[in-house]
């Protein structure tokens, strides 16, 4: 692994996937000897997590009520 010029790495795929490492995920970093280790920093207080992000963000945008929940879903599964 190779670090660039900007001081970043790629965290190898497998090592995300089994720590659950996804896009914004918080890390933090720190030095034991001549080890660096990282983690999966803790939720910040006050801070939302990437799913109440989302909900907040789509929260209201669904502007166009000419169908039901149960007309969309009808639709969407293919129900006739």
């Amino acid at each position: 692994m190779r670090v660039t010029s900007k001081g970043q790495v790629t965290i190898p795929i497998e090592i995300r996937e089994q720590l659950g490492i996804l896009p914004e995920t918080e890390l933090e970093f720190s030095v034991r000897g001549k080890e660096g280790i990282f983690h999966k920093a803790p939720p910040r207080e006050g801070r939302l997590s990437r799913g109440e992000r989302a909900v907040t963000l789509l929260a209201g945008s669904a502007t166009d009520t000419r169908f039901t929940t149960d007309e969309i879903l009808k639709m969407t599964r293919g129900d006739d």
